[in-house]
């Protein structure tokens, strides 16, 4: 074995794999930052190997509470770039396998480096046990959509000027998820929807038929904003039927904020 891939960080180990690694690669029991630094890594690396990760469910599981990186792995996935399996058995070591060399991935603090090995004998077993292990493996059920169908159809379907903002809002962010710890995808939408003065009926129904989160849950998140002050509502007749609500931004600060600000104006009313 050899220290033949120390970096500064996980980031740049992992490129250096993925550059340098015959396909498929096979990634074994990765750290939740593992997890979430190769989903970022390989939509970066051009021309990087089919990606087959094998993790501890509970593992991916709590990273893909992220949009940003879920949104991310299932466009990886629906290129074929990426696929997700569960491990049965969790062992206790992290590596990398490729047909040609083997990685054990060693994180110590900020610190990440891969101890690497291409003895024949070595590789060809380890290469043959976690194939083994991938073929017998449950595929992890990763339900959010590509982060590209989430663009291109809230375009289409509720506006280009919406779109743009929700962009401008996910690139402000280093991670979405909604426990306090940035907003989730939810919440964005909602209020990139009212900066932009759309129906609630438009933007849930959007949401819902993409698979990003249901009516009602969209229904209950518009509540709790309105209830915080974040936005508001104003009914809308229409010829058949209740009235529909237009979104709107409720607080003078998000009315003045551009849409890279939206996000942290938003948390820190939340916060407050």
């Amino acid at each position: 074995m050899s220290a033949a891939l120390l970096h500064d960080d996980s980031r740049s180990m992992l490129s250096t794999i993925l550059t340098e690694a015959a396909e498929p690669l096979y990634i074994v029991n990765p750290s939740r930052e593992t997890i979430s630094e190769l989903v970022s890594t390989l939509q970066r690396v051009e021309d990087a190997p089919t990606v087959r990760m094998l993790a501890d469910e509970r593992a991916l599981k709590d990273v893909m509470d992220d949009f940003l990186v879920a949104s991310t792995a299932a466009d990886l996935i629906e290129t074929g770039q990426l696929s997700l399996r569960v491990l049965d058995d969790v062992p206790n070591h992290s590596i990398a396998v490729t047909p040609e060399t083997v990685h054990a991935i060693v994180e110590i603090g900020d610190t990440a480096s891969g101890l690497g090995t291409e003895d024949d004998e070595f590789v060809e077993q380890a290469y043959d046990q976690y194939s083994a292990e991938w073929s017998d493996a449950e595929e992890y059920s990763l339900r959010t959509p590509p982060l590209s169908r989430v663009q291109s159809t809230l375009e289409s379907d509720i506006g280009p000027e919406t779109a743009t903002d929700f962009d401008s809002v996910l690139d402000s962010l280093t991670t979405a998820r909604g426990d306090g710890d940035g907003l989730d995808e939810v919440t964005i939408s909602l209020l990139v929807a009212a900066r932009n003065g759309e129906l609630l009926y438009d933007i849930s129904k959007w949401g819902e038929d993409i698979g990003l989160a249901s009516k009602a849950t969209f229904s209950r998140t518009k509540t709790k904003l309105e209830e915080m002050g974040l936005i508001d509502t104003e009914k809308v007749p229409i010829d058949v039927g209740r009235p529909r609500l237009r979104l709107l931004l409720g607080d003078e600060r998000l009315e003045n904020a551009d849409a890279d600000e939206l996000a942290t104006v938003a948390q820190s009313i939340l916060a407050a």
